[in-house]
């Protein structure tokens, strides 16, 4: 028999650290089921946590047993019923179980799934695991609120909580070697004198001058053990100060269509798209800005509050949102001190030749100053002008923009996905 003693002490926060094993654990079961909520919640609860469940089968845990050792004798007999190659049912198909079979039993027995709650907290941190805004690279610093602390040395004044005990140490022994260097020379060059003049013969040895030679040494080592072990000057500190901590600035453009041509359930589509993308800059990015821009034939810059919720609606003119991010990027955001990002959702139809506009302001205005761009055409129609002049778009910046088709509400949150994963380095 085996006995197994866990003598680790239980920390104050015992049953956090325990769900974070036991969410790290079932992992794969809490992603799928994020991902599935997803695609069926309403925007307003885009944020909110979630009920998982975990099938029975895969809370089987490892567990110590004893084997079977010896030697063993077991006849099998045989039977008239199977020959080889049949198939054997599982006992009970088709039956109540007690795990969601049809009709009414007698027998058997099972066990439920088994359900928990994630808050929304960790339900936003499986969310956007893995994702990050491609290209960032630090730019100035985005304020002067946040600050970390980091060591900057030794100091020779300090509180005693800051006492660096080793750095005391060696300065006190370096102080104490400095100062008795000049004495313990002349020290053990007496006592070598002292030494020869002792192992003379009782004839040839001066008395006068051995008694002489002691009392040095004696004066010697009491000025030596004068010297004090530990002083006040010897005392060092770690030094501790606070440094701003560098941010990466960054502002994220959102462009949604809002015209005639883009219905109820194609807006909202757009709308869960951004929203979702607001959340994971916000959780993601402490010095992120957003800028809004609606727009149908004429562009608005607008609030999140408007953006989200206002029904105005028009025409489709798209380059009137993309000359409207030109002009901000200009006066508000310059690309030396901020890392720009846009994001854009339309159905795809556009006003006669504006595409070709789109495409001119991208190439010449946008794209050579944006990190990155990300286009979502939400539609399940065959693609029209704007996608094609898109695509060319692409072909010139492959690496800092991507497009992607959404068809219904279960594509939001794969392609989100896709077009914000983390990208490894090469």
């Amino acid at each position: 028999m085996s006995y197994i003693i866990d003598r680790r002490l239980n920390g104050k926060k015992k049953s956090t650290v325990n769900r974070q094993r036991f969410l790290r654990r079932y992992k794969s079961h809490i992603k799928k089921a994020v991902g599935e909520a997803m695609n069926s919640r309403s925007i307003t609860d885009m944020g909110a946590g979630e009920k998982i469940s975990i099938p029975t089968r895969d809370l089987n845990e490892p567990i110590f047993s004893n084997g079977r050792g010896g030697h063993m004798e077991q006849v099998l007999p045989g039977n008239k019923e199977f020959v080889t190659g049949d198939r054997i049912p599982k006992p009970g198909q088709g039956q109540g179980q007690g795990s969601g079979g049809s009709g009414a039993s007698d027998s058997g027995e099972g066990m439920d799934e088994f359900a928990f709650q994630i808050s929304q907290d960790e339900f936003l941190e499986f969310m956007f695991e893995g994702l990050e805004l491609p290209n960032m690279v630090k730019r100035k610093l985005a304020g002067n609120d946040s600050f970390q602390v980091v060591r900057a040395g030794i100091s020779n004044e300090g509180t005693p909580g800051r006492l660096n005990v080793v750095r005391s140490m060696r300065s006190a022994n370096a102080r104490r070697i400095a100062l008795s260097g000049g004495k313990r020379r002349n020290l053990k060059l007496l006592e070598q004198e002292l030494e020869a003049e002792e192992n003379k013969d009782t004839a040839l040895r001066d008395q006068r001058k051995v008694d002489e030679l002691r009392l040095q040494i004696q004066d010697l080592k009491s000025r030596i053990s004068r010297i004090p072990f530990l002083d006040d000057f010897d005392l060092k500190y770690n030094l501790l100060v606070k440094q701003p901590r560098p941010s990466s600035k960054a502002v994220m453009f959102c462009l949604m269509d809002v015209s005639g041509s883009m219905n109820q359930a194609t807006k909202d589509m757009a709308k869960r798209f951004f929203l979702l993308l607001y959340l994971f800059l916000q959780r993601s990015y402490e010095y992120t800005e957003v800028v809004f821009i609606r727009h149908h034939t004429s562009a608005k810059e607008v609030d999140e509050q408007e953006f989200f919720y206002s029904r105005e609606t028009g025409g489709t003119i798209v380059s009137s949102a993309l000359k409207m991010m030109r002009d901000i990027m200009r006066d508000r955001y310059p690309a030396s001190e901020w890392n720009i990002y846009g994001a854009q959702a339309s159905d795809g139809d556009n006003w006669n030749d504006d595409s070709s506009t789109c495409h001119k302001i991208l190439i010449d205005d946008i794209m050579p100053h944006v990190q990155y761009y990300s286009y979502v055409e939400i539609t399940p129609r065959d693609h029209q002008a704007l996608w094609d002049e898109y695509q060319s778009v692409a072909q010139v910046f492959p690496e800092h923009f991507a497009m992607e088709q959404i068809i219904d509400v279960g594509d939001i949150y794969p392609v989100f996905r896709q077009l914000f994963t983390q990208k490894v380095a090469a």
